[in-house]
C-alpha cells in the first residue's frame, strides 16, 4: 500500500467513525433511517466494512452461482458482493440488488457499470415487499443486512417465498446466541449477549439468536460457521458472526387417498 492510498484509507475511516459517533440517525420510516444512517458514510463504506463484515468473501465462494441462474441479494449496499464473485457473476441470466438506501445503491449502480456487469438490476426496494417471479429464484442472501430489517422474520419469508425448490439461501451477519442453545452451537455468555446487543444497537442494528434458529427450521442447513471478527481500531475486541448456507426443500408430494 502506498502512503497515499493509506492515507486515504485512513481519512476514510476517521469520516465513517465521525458518523457513527456523532450522527445522529433520523427518520420517521425504516427507509428514511436507513438514507439517515448511510449517507454521510457512503463513499467510505467499503474500505471501512471490509475490516468489520467478516465472512463476505468466504460465503459467496462458497455458495453455488448456477449457470443462467437468478440471484436476488437482499440488502445489497454497494453490490460488493456481485464483485465478490467476480467472473461466476457473469453466467448468471439475473442478478438483483435490493436495498433502501439511495446513497448506497448510488455507488452499487456506478462499480457495476464500471465493471461492466450488465445483467445486475437495481431495485430501492423494501426487502419484505419485494416480488419477484414465485419459485423462480436460484440464490438469495442476506449480507450484513439481516439484522437491519426490522420485520426480519418476514424477509425470511420472502427469500423462501421466491426460491425454486433446491434453491439457496446465504446469510454472513453478527449474533448473539440463544441463552439457552443446542449443544452443538456455540453458546455465548451472558455478558457477551449484553455487550454485542447494545453496542450494535446504537447504530440500529439489532442482534438476535433468533435468526439462525429460525433458518435452521426453515432450510436445510449445508454450511453454518460460527466465529469471532476483529473490530477496526479496537485489537482487543471479536465479535461474534456467523456464516450460513441453506437449501429450500422440495414440497411434499400430496397424499394419495384411497376412496
Amino acid at each position: 500500500m502506498s502512503d497515499a492510498t493509506g492515507t486515504n484509507s485512513i481519512l476514510g475511516d476517521m469520516r465513517v467513525l465521525r458518523h457513527l459517533l456523532f450522527h445522529q440517525v433520523r427518520g420517521e420510516t425504516h427507509e428514511e433511517r436507513l438514507e439517515s444512517f448511510y449517507s454521510g458514510q457512503a463513499r467510505d463504506y467499503d474500505s471501512f466494512r471490509a475490516r468489520m463484515l467478516h465472512g463476505r468473501r468466504e460465503l459467496i465462494a462458497k455458495v453455488d452461482l448456477p449457470p443462467d441462474g437468478i440471484w436476488v441479494d437482499m440488502g445489497a449496499g454497494t453490490g460488493e458482493n456481485v464483485l465478490l464473485a467476480g467472473k461466476r457473476a457473469e453466467s448468471l441470466r439475473e442478478i438483483h440488488l435490493v436495498d433502501l438506501s439511495s446513497s448506497l445503491l448510488a455507488v452499487a449502480s456506478k462499480r457495476l457499470n464500471a465493471a461492466g456487469i450488465g445483467t445486475a438490476r437495481i431495485h430501492l426496494a423494501d426487502a419484505t415487499r419485494f416480488h419477484a417471479a414465485a419459485e423462480s429464484v436460484d440464490l438469495v442472501s442476506f449480507s450484513y443486512s439481516l439484522t437491519m430489517i426490522p420485520d426480519w422474520f418476514e424477509a425470511i419469508s420472502v427469500a423462501e417465498r421466491i426460491l425454486k425448490p433446491g434453491g439457496r439461501i446465504a446469510v454472513a451477519d453478527f449474533y448473539v446466541s440463544r441463552k439457552f442453545t443446542a449443544e452443538e452451537h456455540r453458546q455465548h455468555r451472558w455478558l457477551s449477549r449484553a455487550f454485542w446487543t447494545h453496542w450494535f444497537a446504537a447504530d440500529n442494528v439489532f442482534l438476535s439468536g433468533d435468526h439462525a434458529a429460525l433458518l435452521h427450521r426453515r432450510f436445510d442447513v449445508e454450511v453454518f460457521e460460527e466465529r469471532l471478527g476483529k473490530v477496526p481500531y479496537l485489537p482487543l475486541i471479536r465479535a461474534p458472526y456467523y456464516v450460513l448456507i441453506g437449501r429450500k426443500g422440495r414440497p411434499p408430494r400430496p397424499s394419495m387417498k384411497c376412496e
